[in-house]
């Protein structure tokens, strides 16, 4: 996913629903986000992610539940 916008299309979908959290990249080419709110909001991310920027190519989406943190944004790290 590297190179295709993927980290800006997951902030700025995270941050129009209201999320806080982060995306970032992965030493294995993967992408991990981690997004806090509301949990229609952390639906609609996850479908926004399942589909990705035009230019992406998304090959599968593993979500799982995780402690739940504060973030002041959604931030890219």
């Amino acid at each position: 996913m590297q190179g295709v916008g993927y980290r800006y299309f997951a902030q700025h979908a995270a941050t129009g629903l209201n999320l806080t959290g982060y995306v970032t990249n992965l030493e294995d080419g993967s992408v991990e986000v981690y997004a806090a709110g509301a949990v229609e909001s952390l639906d609609a991310l996850a479908g926004m992610l399942h589909q990705g920027p035009r230019w992406a190519e998304v090959r599968g989406v593993d979500e799982a539940e995780a402690e739940v943190r504060r973030y002041g944004s959604f931030e890219i790290r």
